[in-house]
This record gives C-alpha cells, structure tokens and sequence, in this order.
C-alpha cells in the first residue's frame, strides 16, 4: 500500500544515504502529490497515488525517449533512473506473456473486429485494471484484431 507518509520515509533514507537522485525524484513526487491535494481539496486514495505515479512515470519515459533522440543519453539516463524508483511504488505488472495470453483469452471469449477497437479496449482495460500499462495493452490488442 502507497501513502505520503511512505514516501517521507523514503525521502528520510534516502536523505541519510545520500542518494541523490533518489532524494530529488521522491521530493518531486511529493510535491506533485501534495499540489494534487490541494486541487482537490482533499486527501488522495490509494488509486489517486497509483494514477498520479504512473502519469509521473510516463512523463519521464517519454521524456528519455526525447532525450535519445536529440542525441542527449545523459539526460535519457537520469529520466529511466527517476522512472525506475518511482515503478517501485506502482502495483505489480503482468509480463508482457501474460498480457499477451490474457488478450487472446479475451478475444476467444468475445467476438471483436479492428472496427470495435474502442469497445474491446474499454472491456480489457476494465477486466485488467492496473495490473497492464493502456499503452501495451493497446498495441497488444491491434496486433491481434489485425
């Protein structure tokens, strides 16, 4: 189970360990869920801080792979390394195998086309929860309606 105060104590460690880009990377963390709570005006649940961590985890993905294009391997380093501690507080994820089985499971048991995509994807994401990241799911499920 994720909480704020969890993540204090990360910081704490991290602190004491000098860990720097760990310290710096929960700090931001926890400022962002913080400014969240503020916005809404109320304390997060646990699947708050799941949807808040994955988008932070996207964000640095995709920042990398903006870094690796503009030749920057530094930088695409040090934004895998921030997303690599912040995965540590995301739910487990179905290997890529499972999610695979688990699509063509689906599609046996339902008869979609490529035209019903958008409804398929809606069940999947549905029966996986937060057990799949949408953007493999996705992929995984064009392959198979094609």
């Amino acid at each position: 189970m994720i909480s704020l105060s969890q993540i204090e104590s990360d910081i704490s460690a991290a602190m004491k360990n000098r860990q720097q880009v760990e310290l710096e990377t929960l700090r931001g963390l926890k400022t962002r869920i913080q400014n969240e709570k503020i916005a809404k005006q109320k304390d997060l649940s646990e699947a708050d801080l799941i949807v808040l961590i994955r988008s932070e985890v996207k964000r640095r993905k995709e920042a990398a792979a903006a870094y690796v294009t503009g030749g920057r391997t530094e930088l695409s380093e040090k934004e895998l390394k921030e997303a690599a501690i912040l995965e540590k507080y995301l739910p487990a994820q179905l290997s890529e195998a499972d999610l695979a089985a688990a699509v063509d499971k689906f599609l046996a048991e339902n008869n979609f086309m490529a035209k019903d995509f958008g409804a398929a994807m809606g069940k999947l994401k549905a029966l996986l929860g937060d057990s799949a990241d949408g953007a493999t799911i996705a992929r995984l499920l064009k392959e198979k309606l094609n």
